[in-house]
């Protein structure tokens, strides 16, 4: 392939901790002659010598803003505020494309300064399934949280681990009582991982996805205990949880986790709350009385950073060493272009190179 030039940024978030590139895949880049360039992180959960030792190149954080121009840069989360002109190609979840709170700002400085956003979210097959994800740790961590929670075990701030010592803390123990647990989208990766934490914690939850939600039951619903929402709907919906279902007297439900945190999108299928929790106060009280608490984190796998990111980075590294104009890349930057003409920007800066 022509040299491709990969420029691994640090996440600016605090909170988190994965990378879309572990270093054993690294190498395997940098062997299939990629250009790669890893930025300094102190929150990576891979230390940045092992990238180095791996082939790559090292640079400061934040250094990507003055990458060479053909350089594509690679990473998850939000971008900073600044530059208000972005003129690379970027690779990240850009949750811009379904009129989420600051889409078309984010999308505006990729047509000030010529550049291109492949969203991960859409790196798809030819059959528009997923290529890379994080979707089976984010149900698995959505639906343990939930389960801590529930018991009166989760404590806050929330910090890294690891799979054995989360599962630990989720096994059942003298004096646990037994609840009922329902996953939405319980087909999907999310819903896979959901229903596999609650297997750990003893729990056998009810599965509902498409059959299910077509002709929604709402009173099954605010009958189970614990509800994990794993759906992300690509088109309107009628809402799950609505706001008077909350004071509905005869709801059960107590513990809602929205694995999606669509919140902001005109397709959120759980319109109830208006901004998400965070790793210092992972849930908040909906209701008082009877009491209804949510968790609503959009980052959850970054609990989980090792092995999140490694499942993730094989899932990707197969797409970056086919790295082309067409194919599922192509993909990406026609939604690109689509989401841009929707909004009406000015596409003559655009590269597709």
């Amino acid at each position: 392939m022509t040299e491709l030039h990969l420029w691994l940024r640090h996440e600016a978030r605090t909170t988190e901790r994965r990378t879309p590139i572990v270093p054993s895949d690294a190498r395997r880049l940098v062997e299939a002659g990629v250009a790669l360039t890893v930025e300094e992180s102190p929150q990576r959960i891979f230390p940045v010598a092992q990238y180095e030792a791996a082939g790559c190149r090292i640079a400061p954080a934040g250094s990507w803003v003055s990458a060479p121009r053909e350089a594509v840069v690679l990473g998850l989360k939000k971008l900073p505020d600044e530059p208000t002109e972005l003129t690379h190609r970027h690779i990240f979840f850009g949750h811009a494309y379904k009129r989420q709170p600051g889409a078309a700002d984010l999308l505006r400085r990729f047509t000030a300064g010529g550049g291109a956003l492949l969203d991960l979210e859409y790196l798809v097959d030819d059959d528009g399934r997923r290529l890379a994800a994080f979707g089976f740790w984010a149900g698995y961590l959505g639906a343990a949280l939930a389960v801590l929670q529930h018991r009166g075990r989760l404590t806050a701030p929330l910090r890294p681990t690891d799979k054995d010592e989360l599962d630990e803390t989720l096994r059942a123990a003298a004096g646990d009582e037994a609840f009922t647990a329902l996953v939405i989208g319980a087909l999907g990766r999310s819903g896979r991982g959901a229903r596999v934490a609650f297997h750990t914690a003893g729990i056998e939850p009810t599965c509902w996805d498409l059959a299910e939600t077509r002709d929604l039951d709402r009173r099954a619903l605010l009958g189970h205990d614990v509800l994990v929402n794993c759906v992300l709907a690509t088109s309107p919906v009628p809402p799950f949880v609505r706001e008077q279902d909350l004071d509905d007297p005869a709801r059960r439900l107590r513990t809602l986790s929205d694995v999606t945190c669509d919140v902001g999108s005109p397709l959120n299928v759980l319109p109830v709350y208006d901004r998400t929790t965070e790793w210092t106060d992972p849930a908040r009280r909906l209701r008082k009385e009877p009491p209804l608490d949510l968790i609503a984190i959009d980052n959850l796998p970054s609990l989980l950073p090792r092995e999140s990111s490694t499942d993730f980075s094989a899932a990707l590294l197969l797409q970056l060493l086919d790295f082309t104009t067409g194919g599922p890349w192509g993909r990406c930057l026609e939604r690109f272009h689509q989401a841009c003409r929707e909004l009406g920007f000015d596409e003559g800066k655009f590269r597709d190179d």
